[in-house]
């Protein structure tokens, strides 16, 4: 298996009431997140947003329909994911995106990936994230909204 790139996304999933998207992690319970990947070779970051979504939450989804925040992050790979880069890669850049759905939006979990979602207001998602970077870009979804 070819080694993941230390770059990715990170697409915050709401509907116009701010009700936040998070997925569990299959092989880490009591992970919660919202959807994340690393770009495959030839993707754009936008096209590794799609795909991502696709394949995590059977969501279609066009680029005309997520929303980058032209933000990113770099941040340190967790030890027991470091198997997974080539050796001697400790960090990750991760983009920011968001992606509005209507609220009843079916979910299509890959059970590979994850093993239960929730749809929490944003204090609640916030606070249930593992990731730091997640949890901020959650928190900051009103104001790139131009809610705040």
């Amino acid at each position: 298996m070819p080694y993941k790139n230390p770059v990715s996304v990170l697409v915050v999933i709401h509907t116009p009431e701010l009700q936040i998207l998070l997925l569990e992690r299959a092989a880490h319970p009591g992970y919660w997140q919202s959807v994340t990947g690393s770009q495959e070779p030839g993707e754009s970051l936008l096209q590794t947003a799609c795909r991502e979504v696709r394949e995590e939450t059977g969501i279609p989804v066009s680029p005309g329909q997520i929303l980058d925040w032209q933000l990113s992050q770099e941040y340190e790979i967790f030890p027991e994911w470091r198997h997974r880069y080539a050796p001697g890669v400790t960090r990750n850049r991760e983009h920011v995106f968001s992606l509005q759905v209507p609220a009843g939006q079916p979910i299509v979990l890959s059970p590979a990936e994850h093993r239960a979602h929730l749809w929490l207001d944003l204090t609640e998602a916030a606070r249930r994230c593992f990731s730091w970077s997640n949890r901020d870009a959650i928190l900051d979804l009103p104001r790139r909204l131009g809610r705040s």
